[in-house]
């Protein structure tokens, strides 16, 4: 249902290098960067497979209010393989690749905090 949605980063290259390292397994990248002279010269780019739905704003984050945002991964192999670019990219663990069943039997999900430590999620909802 998300449309598209934007969140601040501190340091905007920190962020998109973390992000470009993340989102490959689930064959997400880096689309679009608005010219500068639309944002002010602030940094602003955007993420998704086919159009921008996932955007980056470099802005001071408010201090003790992070962000949830869940992507959806195609299979399971993609969850796993997010995880770990996730990690390897500079993230935090904050839940490992797993079943959460308590959402729903077929919940599969890993959970990493980014460089300005916002929950980002991977989920599978399918058995494979």
């Amino acid at each position: 249902m998300i449309d598209h949605m934007g969140i601040k980063v501190a340091d905007f290259d920190r962020a998109r290098a973390f992000y470009d390292a993340a989102f490959a397994p689930l064959g997400a990248s880096f689309l679009y960067m608005v010219p500068g002279e639309y944002t002010g010269g602030v940094k602003v780019g955007g993420y998704g497979r086919e159009r921008p739905i996932y955007w980056l704003h470099e802005a001071a984050p408010a201090e003790g209010h992070s962000q949830h945002v869940a992507f959806s991964a195609r299979n399971r192999g993609e969850v796993d393989a997010f995880y770990a670019a996730a990690l390897a990219a500079g993230g935090r663990d904050n839940g490992a690749p797993g079943l959460r069943a308590h959402y729903h039997p077929n919940y599969y999900g890993a959970f990493v905090f980014d460089p300005d430590g916002n929950n980002i999620e991977a989920v599978c909802h399918s058995a494979e």
